[in-house]
């Protein structure tokens, strides 16, 4: 028997890790392509993290017990795997909170561009300063913080949906350069990512299989459906080409809602599309910063001290902030990064051979096995391999 509640928390918590920051980057670097090229490009994506998704899942019940991928990528590699494992995610997470504190950062800048103006690197630290903090003193704090953030999120969102509809243009949808869809499968990698929860999704939802493959199934699908409809919109109200167009932000390393200051005569609109921005950055910040410490604190043996805590917000906040400083506009090269080869190699091609290695190598088994056997495999595998064809081939 379904237990609708969990269900529906467990499809929130797949939805909400997914969709956050790579959302304000997808229409610009999908613009060249055009609205349907760009759909055909999400659902495939979509399908491919959710056969990834389920893959972790099998995995997870491997384990016979709570283990990250960490974990994971030890029992079935060993030594070597353990060690790319944590390599690929300290890429993966540093390459987005990267791409968080210079987008959160802009967002900064340009609310405050009225009264005053500072620089770029100055909006980031005011952005650190004001919600750094936060990963300081811990989820709990965060968690009720997270809730306002959420409902502004969705709020802003559904806002921008009403206000914005009517500005769409049609003519501007009609436009599909299919060859250029290709490059943009390395940020939509990153927009659909969610599979880091899995092993504690498959924990919450107390080891039920049909009801864990249910979640992951409606809640990887809610963000294409979310994505369509913000494409759809974007792409509708501003030029692919031309002053203040996709093509500039995309220059110039902006977010998709910048453009909309210069395009829309309606301030309204633009204002709702930056509260989007600021809560989908935030929230996205806030869970990859802290899921990133508790990992550090996990792989390194740590107690959660206040002097521990303290030196690992250094670690954590000082990289990427110091790289922001020299590459101000780095926001889409970050996010690009982070799909292009961490979310492709960490997310993708590791569950594959984990699950490969695992099932024919050292004959695994556990009570759920996803369907397709070797030739499943197989086309992931390929998927991911021209994932990677896009991102170093064609951007070269």
């Amino acid at each position: 028997m379904i237990n609708y509640g969990s269900l529906i928390r467990g499809v929130l918590l797949v939805a909400g890790t997914s969709i956050g920051g790579g959302m304000l980057a997808l229409p610009v670097l999908t613009s060249q392509a055009g609205f349907f090229p760009s759909l055909c490009l999400y659902l495939a994506c979509w399908l491919f993290m959710a056969c990834t998704g389920l893959l972790f899942l099998e995995i997870s019940f491997w384990m016979k017990g709570p283990a990250n991928i960490v974990t994971m990528a030890q029992r079935t590699f060993g030594l070597g795997g353990k060690v790319v494992a944590w390599g690929l995610y300290l890429f993966l997470f540093y390459c987005l909170t990267l791409a968080y504190i210079v987008g959160a950062g802009d967002l900064i800048v340009e609310a405050l561009s009225r009264s005053i103006t500072i620089s770029a690197w100055q909006g980031q630290l005011l952005f650190l300063a004001l919600f750094g903090p936060f990963v300081y003193v811990g989820t709990r704090i965060v968690g009720r913080l997270n809730i306002f953030l959420m409902l502004g999120l969705g709020g802003s969102y559904l806002a921008f949906v009403y206000l914005g509809y009517s500005y769409v243009d049609t003519q501007l949808l009609t436009r599909a350069n299919w060859s250029y869809a290709w490059t943009a499968l390395p940020i939509t990698f990153t927009a659909f990512a969610y599979q880091g929860i899995i092993p504690t999704l498959v924990e919450y939802m107390h080891y039920d299989v049909r009801q864990t493959r249910l979640v992951i199934m409606i809640g990887s699908f809610l963000p294409f459906i979310t994505y369509a409809i913000w494409q759809w919109l974007i792409l509708g109200i501003v030029p692919a080409e031309g002053p203040g167009s996709l093509h500039e932000a995309l220059v110039h390393g902006q977010n998709a809602v910048q453009p909309l200051k210069s395009i829309l005569a309606v301030p309204g609109v633009y204002i709702v599309g930056q509260y989007f921005a600021f809560f989908a950055l935030v929230t996205s910040f806030f869970g990859v910063t802290l899921g990133l410490m508790d990992f550090l604190v996990d792989g390194l043996q740590l107690k959660k001290t206040s002097l521990n805590k303290f030196w690992l917000c250094l670690v954590i906040f000082l990289p990427p902030l110091l790289f922001a400083l020299v590459h101000p506009h780095v926001f889409l090269s970050a996010l690009d990064y982070a799909g292009g080869f961490g979310c492709a190699l960490l997310l993708g091609l590791l569950p594959v051979l984990m699950v490969w290695v695992g099932r024919y190598h050292l004959g695994l088994e556990g009570p759920y096995r996803v369907a397709g056997g070797r030739w499943l495999l197989c086309l992931l595998l390929a998927f991911v391999a021209l994932e990677l064809y896009c991102e170093i081939i064609l951007k070269a």
